[in-house]
């Protein structure tokens, strides 16, 4: 008999318990299953890592499981939004560890694989859909799904919600959602703008605090090392080298701020002879799958990451976190939002993300101070994934020989036929003056034949357009027998039966 028996969970997921290795429940999951069982909404304020994933899963699972429906069509019964790709991904691999022993489908959708194929997936419809909710959206505006049948919403992370950016995708997922539903919503902060966000979600809930706000694990030696903004990285490298070498460290973490900053790190790491992988939001999701399982399976040591893309990682056997860039070491270990800060450390932390933006750290190059280097760009990259200098350079080209592209064609189908007017007076040359137009020459040019135009045979008399009689050249001999001798000067004499002189 363990806590979980006691509780009255489904035999199914007991035995799934068993086979995990779960005995004793952490301090949110022994306060937030009772009330969960009841039906009531929740809201939950726990870290990162104190077992939230089964403190809403088990009793979900266990009411699911109580009240069996039968599938309907791109639609689900549970709802789970989570913030990022990794955690989405996590949460359903141990949801499906979970419903092991239960007829329950879970899907996982989250964007970088196409939609196309996600979409295919939910045709028969899914009891769990863990989403993140750009790609929830996405499906959604395509008509693949429809959350009409929701009966349980989960929405984890919400202060990392807000940090991203999604306050206003999750308004509209709340739009949407019905009325009779039951709403978990979990945070590891409360500040008033997560508490009116809380708000749209759930009615009447059960608040479960398992830690006070802005603390850091027991279980954890902090240290921290003041030391010049230069310095940092090289104190890191030797660092991790020396611990690598030695086996005192195993596997090691390191958050950096911007993304640029965390592929800086892996380069300096990797020319110190350390083997490092980054994952952030410009990695494709191939990438970040494949650094994260190296990292699983210790093949990389290391591992960057931003503080967005790697919270709420589960990763075993890490023995070294390092945050390279911390405001406040205490709340940057608790995962909370930044703190204010003063004008001087504002202005210092501009400095840092300007060099953070071109991609590069340290002094300017050539000179002294920070003086405008006018060879370059503020840096970073354009959405085709070019730099910026190349990018103004592509631009300036294009303005150049913009008006050159507009001139026009260069073969003029109408120009014959200005030429023919010109020719015989109709019409003046364009562009010359009104008293430049001269009247066409009438010299010894010939209008046009008006009577038949057939072409002149030999010997064949035909009357000019002024009379003119035309002979053949001289000393020609027709089919007939006849021959005809024409004089010079346009006068013959024709002999034979056929013709007669004039």
């Amino acid at each position: 008999m363990t806590y979980f028996t006691d509780l009255g969970l489904a035999e199914p997921l007991v035995r799934a318990l068993e086979t995990k290795g779960y005995s004793d429940p952490t301090p949110i999951q022994r306060q937030a299953i009772p009330a969960l069982l009841e039906g009531r909404d929740l809201l939950g304020i726990a870290q990162t890592g104190t077992g939230k994933t089964a403190a809403f899963s088990l009793p979900s699972l266990h009411r699911l499981a109580a009240n069996p429906k039968a599938r309907s069509n791109a639609s689900c019964r549970m709802l789970v939004l989570s913030p990022t790709r990794e955690l989405a991904a996590q949460i359903a691999e141990n949801m499906r560890g979970y419903a092991k022993y239960l007829n329950l489908s879970v899907q996982c959708v989250f964007g970088g694989i196409p939609v196309g194929k996600q979409a295919r997936a939910l045709v028969p419809g899914c009891d769990i859909l863990v989403a993140t909710p750009g790609r929830l959206l996405d499906l959604i505006d395509q008509r693949a799904l429809t959350l009409r049948n929701v009966e349980i919403f989960v929405l984890d992370e919400a202060d990392q919600m807000m940090d991203l950016g999604f306050i206003v995708p999750l308004k509209r997922v709340a739009n949407m959602l019905p009325k009779e539903r039951q709403s978990l919503f979990f945070s590891a902060t409360m500040p008033k703008a997560i508490a009116e966000l809380g708000k749209q979600f759930i009615q009447n809930p059960v608040r479960v605090e398992v830690t006070p706000q802005a603390t850091t694990a027991e279980r954890v030696d902090q240290f921290i090392t003041f030391v010049n903004q230069s310095e940092k990285q090289a104190l890191l490298s030797l660092r991790l080298r020396a611990g690598l070498a030695d086996g005192s460290i195993e596997r090691a973490l390191v958050f950096t701020r911007t993304k640029h900053g965390a592929d800086r790190v892996v380069r300096h790491l990797t020319t110190a002879g350390v083997n490092a992988a980054a994952i952030h939001g410009n990695k494709s999701q191939a990438q970040r799958t494949a650094a994260l399982l190296a990292f699983r399976k210790g093949t990389t040591p290391v591992l960057v990451a931003t503080d967005i893309a790697a919270r709420g990682i589960d990763v075993t056997g890490v023995s070294h976190v390092f945050n390279l860039l911390p405001e406040d070491f205490q709340k940057e270990a608790a995962r909370l939002p930044l703190p204010s800060r003063k004008p001087a450390e504002a202005e210092q932390d501009a400095r840092r993300d300007e060099r953070d933006a071109r991609g590069r750290g340290g002094q300017p190059r050539g000179g002294q101070g920070r003086g405008r280097n006018n060879n370059r760009s503020p840096g970073g990259q354009s959405r085709d994934g070019q730099s910026r200098d190349q990018y103004h350079r592509n631009e300036h080209v294009r303005k150049e020989w913009a008006p050159r592209e507009q001139r026009g064609p260069v073969f003029n189908p109408l120009a014959a036929e200005e030429r023919e007017a010109r020719q015989f007076g109709v019409m003046p040359k364009a562009g010359a003056k009104t008293a430049e137009r001269r009247p066409a020459p009438t010299g010894d040019r010939r209008p046009a034949p008006t009577g038949d135009r057939r072409p002149v045979r030999q010997g064949e008399r035909r009357d000019g357009p002024q009379g003119e009689r035309r002979g053949a050249p001289h000393g020609d001999r027709r089919p007939g027998g006849d021959r005809r001798e024409g004089g010079r000067g346009g006068q013959g004499q024709f002999r034979g039966k056929s013709h007669n002189a004039r």
